[in-house]
This record gives C-alpha cells, sequence and structure tokens, in this order.
C-alpha cells in the first residue's frame, strides 16, 4: 500500500491555484483505497514569512476549511498541523547534521531570493531539510509536487540516503508524483498563481470581492470590436483549466469573432467559479465559521500523527545513540 502525503504552507488563504494544483488532485489520489494518506498544514514553514501569530492563526484555519470544504476525509486520511508534531523539529536538526551546505546553498528557493542575502532568515535557508524530516518523519512512499519543488524531494532522497548508508535502513525514499496534466494557474498578473506575487483568486471570498479579483485581472487595450486571441489572454486560460476544452470552445470563437469584450469574458469566468465551486464555497463558510469543529479534527488527527512520528523517531534515535537506556536492578 502507498502512503502518500501532502501539505501546503499556510501563508495565507488557499487560492485557486492550491485547488487546481494541489488540494484536489490530492484529495482524489488519497481516495484510492490502495493509498494511504496524510494531509498536514505546513505551519512551521510559514515562520519565514509570517510573524504575526493572529494572522498565522487565521490562514491555518482558512487552509484546513478549505481542504474539508474541497472533500478531504478525516475518518480515511491523517489531517494535522505540522507545528502539532514536535518530533518534526527534532528529526529536522538530525537531518541537518546531514547535510552538506553546498546542497542547501544550491537549492533554488534559496538562490531565487540570495540578492537579497541581508534579509534572509536561517530557517529559510534550511527549509529543505525541514521538509526532510515532514516527509521521512511518516514513511511517505508518494508525495504528489508541483514541478517547482522537486528539487527538494530530490534533497529529501539524499539526505535519507546519506543517513541510511551510515546507519543502516532506516529511511524510505519516497518517490514523486509530478502531474504532467496539471497545468500551472495563471494569476491576476499572467504570472503563475502565488501567494508571494500578491495575483490569487480566493475562489471563497464573498461574490462581491471576488468579482472585484476578477474585473482587475490584467489585459492588453485590443478595442471591443476587434479580434482577440484566447491563447495570450489570463481570463481565457483561467476559463479554459476550469471548462476544459470542449466547454472553453464556444468561448474562444467569441474572442475570435470580435465584438466580444475582456469585460465579458470576466464575467463568463466568474460565473463559471461560482458555478464549479458552489459546494465548496458554502462548505468553507460553514467551517471557517465554526473554528471549535476545525481543532476538534485537528486534534484527532495530530493524535495519530505524533504516534506515527514517535515510531519512526524512535529508530533515528537509536541508530544515532540518543535512545534512553533502561535502568533498574
Amino acid at each position: 500500500m502507498a502512503r502518500i502525503l501532502t501539505g501546503i504552507q499556510s501563508t495565507g488563504r488557499p487560492h485557486l491555484g492550491n485547488l487546481l494544483g494541489a488540494m484536489l488532485p490530492a484529495i482524489k489520489l488519497a481516495k484510492d483505497s490502495t493509498h494511504e494518506a496524510l494531509f498536514f498544514i505546513a505551519d512551521l514553514h510559514t515562520l519565514t514569512s509570517i510573524k504575526d501569530p493572529v494572522q498565522r492563526q487565521s490562514y491555518i484555519h482558512a487552509t484546513a476549511a478549505a481542504w474539508l470544504a474541497c472533500g478531504l476525509d478525516t475518518k480515511e486520511a491523517i489531517f494535522y498541523r505540522q507545528s502539532q508534531v514536535p518530533a518534526v523539529c527534532e528529526l529536522a536538526w538530525y537531518l541537518s547534521c546531514f547535510t552538506p551546505y553546498p546542497m542547501l546553498a544550491n537549492a533554488h528557493a534559496f538562490k531565487d531570493k540570495v540578492a537579497r542575502l541581508a534579509d534572509l532568515s536561517t530557517g529559510l535557508f534550511t527549509y529543505p531539510v525541514l521538509m526532510a524530516a515532514d516527509i521521512l518523519l511518516y514513511e511517505a512512499t508518494v508525495v504528489p509536487i508541483g514541478q517547482d519543488q522537486l528539487q527538494h524531494l530530490e534533497i529529501t532522497r539524499d539526505i535519507a540516503a546519506r543517513f541510511n548508508y551510515q546507519y543502516g535502513e532506516t529511511f524510505i525514499l519516497p518517490q514523486p508524483e509530478v502531474k504532467a496534466s496539471v497545468h500551472t494557474i495563471p494569476g491576476t498578473d499572467g504570472k503563475k498563481m502565488s501567494k508571494s506575487y500578491h495575483n490569487t483568486i480566493d475562489p471563497f471570498l464573498p461574490e462581491k470581492e471576488l468579482r472585484r479579483t476578477i474585473m482587475a485581472i490584467k489585459t492588453d487595450s485590443t478595442p471591443l470590436d476587434q479580434p482577440k486571441n484566447p491563447d495570450q489572454c489570463t481570463v481565457f486560460s483561467l476559463y479554459n483549466v476550469l471548462a476544459g476544452e470542449a466547454r472553453a470552445a464556444s468561448l474562444r470563437q467569441k474572442y475570435l469573432a470580435g465584438g466580444y469584450g475582456y469585460g465579458h469574458a470576466k464575467k463568463e469566468l466568474l460565473a463559471l467559479i461560482l458555478e464549479q465551486f458552489t459546494t465548496e464555497r458554502q462548505r468553507f463558510e460553514d467551517y471557517i465559521q465554526d473554528i471549535p469543529a476545525i481543532e476538534q479534527i485537528f486534534v484527532a488527527g495530530e493524535a495519530k500523527a505524533r504516534s506515527m512520528a514517535e515510531r519512526i523517531l524512535g529508530k533515528v534515535r537509536t541508530k544515532l545513540g540518543y535512545a534512553q537506556v533502561p535502568t533498574g536492578k
């Protein structure tokens, strides 16, 4: 049986890219009876960018509400907050002692920000080690990831292999599950949708706020009466990802025919989002209005996660000579 592990950072409210690129595919994967699934909120990772504790809690609950709204079955899958399993921090330290400095210095996420070295924290530098601990602590065999996270999983495998080489088989080397069919979801500015770019579309917003977000999507200045290129339009790209090529074919024809403005396309995109996420939007609102219910779900999942984590951590402690030696007569 494959053990699947998926984590999402709670650095903001979940957006359309999170749902389409990670949450919905992972939930679908977990429904396979041959899979055992763990889902976690990577709230420790958020400390590299979020320092406000109230904001952090708000984002944690919003992320949980989104997972649950999208159909995560917590009776079948283990759902927990990373921060509530202390073993992950202990394992991260052990693993860091087997991680070469150049391996982390060459990580894409770090190199992208190295120009602002004074603004970087050690936590951001060692991010891949904590990610490795997240995965190895639960003996995950499959990790669904985007192409941009592939290097981090390779680092996880390298660290695990180094440890295994010195101490014998301890960690399972996880395999990536990179879905070629998963689209890169464009944000409101046409770049990849990302919380760090501030270009996200939150499908759980009240309708008026969601409308303002959709209407703010950047488009070119082609006049209303002129034909437009759908393949160079962010609005059409989003519509196409959500609706599929068959349904989007009619919208494509409107673009090519002329006499159809971007404002019309944005209204169709809004209607499509409201249509496709009607149930999820209502569920999200129900959960976000009942934080104690979310906390109760967390508590149950975290007890299971801690039990699993302590078992593998115990093996590591023993291999390293940190296991408690029984004393007595």
